[in-house]
């Protein structure tokens, strides 16, 4: 077995992985967890056909299982409460602060969403590889991508006090109201 058409596309598989997951280790155990069930099960794949599609296809039916089964959560370093460390924080650039969001975002879509979002943006799939991939009629995967793309939408229009409030299920909080300057 050549290892190299293997090894080309362990970085796409850790971006979408860190994506899918939001968290590093979590993200490269997915990788690992995958290659070694590629490894694994090598005789499977029918040679000549995609191979990119096929280990893709492990990881996000990987992934599927780990999130049926609560292994994503497990994984994940425990939360810190920001009072607590809030001396210690600086504030972030604006473009890592768009990447937090984006990130945070990502995260609050329902992941069969998510999924079809990353694997067409990132990953710049056709509709049938994301098919493919996922399991679902191409019909599935354009109605998936459209709800994924509004949501991000209005995720990202959210005011941030909204959607932390929203994550952390209180109701009893509201936003604060946007103020604008008018001239």
């Amino acid at each position: 077995m050549n290892r190299q058409p293997l090894v080309a596309q362990i970085p796409g598989l850790r971006r979408y992985a860190r994506a899918l997951t939001g968290d590093v280790w979590a993200a490269d155990d997915l990788v690992q967890d995958t290659l070694e069930r590629a490894c694994t099960r090598w005789r499977l794949w029918l040679a000549g056909s995609d191979l990119r599609a096929w280990l893709f296809t492990l990881m996000h039916n990987l992934f599927i299982t780990q999130v049926r089964q609560g292994l994503t959560r497990a994984r994940l370093v425990p939360t810190v409460d920001l009072e607590d460390v809030e001396h210690e924080l600086r504030a972030p650039d604006a473009s890592l602060s768009f990447a937090i969001d984006l990130q945070r975002c990502l995260l609050r879509l329902p992941v069969d969403q998510r999924a079809v979002l990353l694997l067409v943006t990132m990953e710049e799939m056709s509709y049938e590889e994301v098919a493919k991939v996922t399991g679902v009629p191409i019909g599935t995967v354009m109605s998936r991508l459209s709800r994924a793309r509004g949501r991000m939408r209005d995720l990202l229009d959210e005011p941030k006090e909204r959607a932390t409030a929203t994550e952390l299920g209180s109701k009893a909080q509201k936003a604060a109201p946007v103020l604008r300057r008018m001239k």
